[in-house]
């Protein structure tokens, strides 16, 4: 599917988002663990979040879906029924890795699947810390599919992480709920804690490490969620804005945990006029409104050490780049490379495309320049970041633009183009 985009004049009006998708998976999958019914207002509606509800119900949880409002019959501990086939993630990096962490701890033998994109994503780094753990896992090339068999006892762990993942603390985190004894996760470099929240769990700091532990006594009970709007999908939708001439946006209800909002600190650095206004906190994650105004950009220095926390959030990025004065660059961004695409080789073939002066790097890339040309199609390479982004692109083009293979923005924001058009114009 090839998508056209006429270039826009202005940005206005408000937009409430569904939820956050991290914070969906994550409080399906507590909830379903739970003893009870919990109740989830506001949840994703992506591809990646229907995938963690088809594999729960593979598991014998009962889910229902009450106008905005979803119900999840949790099974208590050790509850899940075995599968009758294969649990399939689809593309959904997060509900593989974390429902490893859970089915490692199930008194049934389990297999994981996934879509070719997910196929081809590594596995290694969480079948390494859950093998440690006792658990035993077959997989051909450490990647999925993940046969996961039952043992008599799982071990806790005290686990450096060595490449900062937050899928890969919580895929350790919901296997040591299991535990009698505790189960740390020490990150040198902190990834978003939605799973630390939603749990409750104690995080300590020691020098510059920051360590997450839990154990059976912190075992998940029913309860109700509200799911803040997604921060990354707002990324876009903020982006436009600050680069539109004579433009307001106001989102509502936004998810504003600190360890998300790096992509707008950076967006101020640049010189973005975004307005951030806490409203509240449900099950220890922030929300609030953010109002976004029209800015004259410039690019700025970004440290590899938050690349981590805006790692979702780089494509669009790349975007306001274009747009802001002086170089952009990125470095030590090697994980962009085995994200839903190898998204530094996405990015790069489609800058070359409007005729940037760029250079690429294993881990990164930079570039300089204006807009020279603007004929061929942007290519998605299936990614629903990419495809969005280079939406972005297209609307701020003098000439407009088209992305191909569009339809993949259904695995985070199937209502993307109905929300563009309610605040362009």
């Amino acid at each position: 599917m090839i998508q056209s985009f006429n270039k826009i004049n202005k940005v206005s009006g408000k937009l409430s988002l569904p939820g956050d998708k991290s914070i969906s998976h994550r409080a399906l999958l507590i909830s379903s663990l739970a003893d009870g019914k919990s109740y989830i207002k506001n949840i994703s509606n992506s591809d990646d979040v229907n995938s963690t509800i088809n594999c729960l119900r593979e598991l014998g949880i009962r889910i229902e879906v009450d106008n905005n409002e979803t119900i999840v019959f949790g099974s208590g501990f050790k509850g899940y029924q075995k599968p009758f086939k294969p649990l399939n993630a689809g593309n959904s990096g997060t509900t593989a890795r974390l429902l490893a962490g859970i089915l490692a701890a199930q008194n049934f033998e389990s297999t994981i699947i996934g879509d070719e994109s997910l196929s081809s994503r590594p596995m290694k780094r969480v079948i390494e810390p859950i093998t440690q753990m006792g658990s035993r896992i077959e997989s051909s090339d450490v990647k999925l599919p993940l046969k996961i068999f039952p043992v008599d006892n799982l071990n806790s762990i005290k686990y450096a992480m060595p490449v900062a993942s937050a899928q890969v603390k919580s895929a350790i985190l919901l296997a040591g709920l299991h535990l009698s004894e505790q189960t740390s996760v020490i990150e040198s470099i902190q990834t978003r804690n939605h799973t630390e929240n939603l749990l409750g769990l104690s995080v300590a700091k020691e020098g510059n490490d920051v360590i997450s532990s839990v154990s059976r006594s912190n075992y998940p009970v029913a309860k109700e969620y509200f799911i803040p709007g997604d921060i990354s999908s707002a990324m876009f939708f903020i982006v436009l804005t600050l680069l539109t001439k004579n433009s307001e946006l106001l989102i509502k209800d936004i998810s504003l945990n600190p360890t998300r909002i790096e992509c707008l600190s950076l967006l101020k650095r640049m010189g973005g006029n975004i307005h951030i206004e806490e409203k509240g906190i449900s099950n220890n994650e922030i929300y609030g409104d953010l109002l976004v105004k029209s800015s004259d950009l410039s690019n700025v220095k970004i440290d590899e050490e938050i690349i981590p926390l805006i790692i979702d959030e780089i494509p669009i990025l790349v975007i306001a780049g274009i747009f802001a004065e002086g170089a952009f660059q990125l470095r030590g961004a090697t994980e962009l490379r085995v994200k839903e695409s190898d998204r530094i080789k996405a990015i790069c073939r489609n800058l070359l495309k409007i005729g940037l002066d760029l250079k690429e790097y294993e881990d990164g890339f930079s570039f300089l320049g204006k807009i020279k040309k603007s004929f061929e199609p942007f290519a998605s390479f299936g990614d629903h970041r990419i495809a969005m982004a280079f939406a972005i692109l297209s609307l701020l083009m003098n000439g407009g633009g088209s992305v191909e293979g569009f339809d993949c923005v259904s695995i985070s924001n199937p209502n993307f183009l109905e929300q563009l058009s309610s605040i362009t114009h």
